[in-house]
């Protein structure tokens, strides 16, 4: 996900290089990484909502008691009778439906990076923002596969399976943004999204843009820098090692060879991550720009599996807190 911000008079995609896509500050791990941010209303993917805010799930859940229940039994028997004998069912369905819908009562945001408009808005998207530590650009168009399959493209796709993949599971979910063809939100409104949500866990979605020679994914995770995300650090990183394994061994993509640690990074040049009052990462699912990654990514099946495997990590997370 390498990004530079535009310039008003020439456009270009991210370009190669082992940098994030976001483009930032070298730490003791590596590169740089992608901002976010936003314009766009989130999309509440459980509810059809799009005002960024939070909404309970199962508001409209049926009175699951009859109105004339028990009212016709012939032999006028007490009501507790039944009651008794139902019990144990009753308790088992609840059980049942615990088990099916593990996630029930959590709140996911999911960021999908940067936007298919973007290269229309320079202007917009050039906009200097403050993250606290630095002033960044609004956003980037992000990176692209050789052959031109856009990041935007991508981290949208799989954006939206792994929305699907989490709401059967009980969860309530919110997109950044709702479609590919806009452009934005900033990388400080894709922060405020997750926080005005009171989100369980947010993740934002990338796929890098370095060497061709390079390969591999990696997760990115906030620093302290004295700001709202300090209280939240200790938690991303957690939220961090169950994504890096569960993406790992669902994907069979080998950890990074050219930022991190064991596919971890830690960074503090990020707006997504700095501004975030919520347990927050990124991920970087691979490298675009090198060639037996992009064929897997242009792939719908192996999308649908890295979906998936960013489900199982997020739920790993979200049944222990």
């Amino acid at each position: 996900m390498i990004r530079r911000p535009l310039a008003a008079a020439a456009l270009a995609l991210c370009g190669f290089g082992a940098a994030a896509c976001g483009g930032g500050e070298a730490t003791e791990t590596g590169a740089a990484a992608p901002a976010a941010s936003p314009p766009a209303a989130a999309v509440d993917t459980a509810t059809g909502t799009a005002d960024g805010t939070a909404t309970g799930s199962g508001d409209a859940s049926a009175d699951s008691t009859g109105d004339g229940t028990g009212d016709s039994t012939p032999d006028g028997a007490a009501d507790g009778t039944g009651d008794d004998a139902s019990a144990p069912v009753t308790r088992t369905a609840a059980a049942s439906e615990s088990a099916a819908r593990p996630l029930s009562g959590k709140v996911v945001v999911i960021d999908p990076g940067h936007n298919g408009g973007n290269f229309r808005h320079t202007r917009e998207i050039n906009r200097q923002v403050n993250i606290l530590t630095q002033k960044k650009a609004c956003d980037t168009t992000g990176t692209s596969t050789n052959d031109g399959y856009t990041e935007a493209a991508f981290t949208m796709d799989v954006s939206t399976r792994l929305a699907r993949l989490l709401r059967d599971q009980g969860a309530t979910v919110k997109l950044t943004r709702a479609d590919n063809a806009g452009w934005g939100p900033c990388i400080n409104q894709r922060a405020a999204i997750g926080n005005r949500a009171h989100a369980n866990a947010a993740i934002s979605i990338h796929g890098d843009g370095a060497a061709p020679g390079a390969h591999g994914f990696h997760v990115i995770m906030p620093k302290k820098i004295g700001g709202p995300v300090d209280p939240v650090v200790g938690d991303s990183q957690e939220l961090g090692r169950k994504v890096r394994d569960a993406f790992h061994n669902g994907t069979g993509l080998p950890y990074s060879t050219y930022i991190g640690r064991q596919a971890l990074n830690y960074r503090s040049d990020l707006g997504g991550l700095n501004l975030s009052t919520v347990p927050k990462i990124f991920i970087e699912c691979g490298n675009m720009r090198n060639a037996g990654e992009a064929r897997k990514f242009r792939d719908p099946s192996f999308r649908q599996t890295i979906a998936e495997s960013l489900a199982k990590g997020l739920k790993a997370y979200l049944t222990t807190h």
